[in-house]
């Protein structure tokens, strides 16, 4: 079982009401993605503390429902 690509960008985007999200699914399993996200909360923090947060935004979901996310961060 998997997660909707849409579901992802939903949880991102509640937690950063200004993100550019976008997900791409890398297999078509619903178990591996690629996200690149674009948001002012990332500015001053390392690429550990912008990826701890979007991971935190998925509420759990990552390493069970979501197995495998490869992440972009940034700030505009």
């Amino acid at each position: 079982m998997g997660m909707a690509a849409e579901d992802i960008a939903r949880m991102i985007k509640e937690s950063f009401p200004d993100a550019e999200v976008r997900i791409e699914d890398l297999t078509g399993d619903g178990n591996h993605y690629a996200a690149t996200v674009i948001s002012e909360a990332f500015r001053g923090k390392s690429r550990v503390q912008q990826h701890q947060m979007i991971y935190d935004s998925l509420k759990g979901n990552m390493g069970s429902v979501l197995h495998a996310l490869a992440l972009k961060t940034a700030t505009p």
